[in-house]
């Protein structure tokens, strides 16, 4: 008792960020987002949930590639806060599990080394949940951001040509519009309001997306800026291609569903038929026949 009364007394310091910001009266919303209440579950919590999401991450390995589809799917979180969530679903998964598999296992004894691998699994599971829904996050913001670029770059085009530099024809668009693209240039402004140069920022912006027609869109901002091609034509280019690309994803993804539904007319309409013609005639020949 005494070695777990010391244990949880560590664990509720938390981390020496959080004992610091505390004193920082100045700065009240760092405090306030940052430490937890005297006293609460957060303080127990919160620095076991870190720990074990380092060691997921020290399992799991693969930080590369979280922070890639994170920023890819334009989430504002770390990996560490990916790796503190993918345990909290572990976690869950594996409580509802053994819930059920406990109440199994009190009716029947011998199927107990069963339902405990099966907990176990499940909990792996729920972490590999949360890794497959960032995946889909990254799937649904890449397809949101197909469809909103071309009406974006037509506004970038119009607020060039009326006159406007690149900087406030940004501003311009993203405080006007809202969507998945929106968010993505607002962080690209963000950098050009911190001194970044503009053909910089967009080149960052074309490395960490992961569409080849964002990236180009990008990339040709950029490199109008840096040679003084005019903007205004470049963007409607840009827009113009955006808009045949997405035909020929269409005409595609028509093509491959014309031969998915070909699947359910072989194999279940066209033996039905086949049934319904020839069923009578068998019933009939059966009847005549002595």
């Amino acid at each position: 008792m005494w070695l777990v009364a010391t244990r949880v007394r560590a664990l509720s310091r938390g981390s020496f960020e959080t004992r610091v910001v505390s004193y920082l009266t100045d700065i009240p919303q760092v405090a306030r987002s940052s430490t937890p209440g005297t006293g609460s579950i957060g303080t127990l919590v919160r620095p076991l949930l870190h720990r074990s999401a380092r060691a997921l991450d020290r399992a799991f390995g693969g930080s590369t590639s979280v922070r890639r589809r994170i920023e890819r799917a334009g989430l504002e979180m770390t990996v560490q806060d990916f790796r503190a969530q993918q345990v909290t679903w572990g976690v869950a998964s594996f409580a509802a599990t053994a819930v059920v598999a406990t109440a199994v296992a009190w009716q029947s004894p011998e199927r107990a080394v069963p339902l405990a691998i099966l907990t176990c699994l499940s909990g792996l599971a729920g972490v590999m949940w949360r890794d497959n829904r960032l995946t889909t996050d990254v799937r649904r913001h890449e397809e949101q951001v197909l469809v909103e670029l071309p009406i974006i770059a037509e506004l970038l085009a119009l607020a060039v040509a009326a006159g406007e530099g690149p900087v406030a024809a940004l501003d311009r668009v993203v405080r006007r519009s809202n969507g998945a693209l929106s968010r993505d240039l607002s962080r690209v402004l963000g950098q050009v309001r911190t001194g970044r140069p503009v053909a910089v920022a967009f080149d960052d912006f074309a490395s960490r997306t992961g569409l080849p027609v964002v990236a180009r869109f990008a990339d040709g901002i950029a490199v109008a800026l840096e040679r003084g091609t005019p903007l205004a034509e470049v963007l409607h280019a840009q827009a113009g291609d955006v808009r045949e690309a997405r035909r020929r994803a269409l005409i595609e993804g028509g093509a491959r569903r014309e031969v998915a539904m070909m699947v359910p007319v072989v194999f279940l309409v066209l033996p039905t038929t086949i049934l319904f013609a020839f069923w009578p005639g068998v019933i009939g020949l059966s009847l005549v026949t002595p």
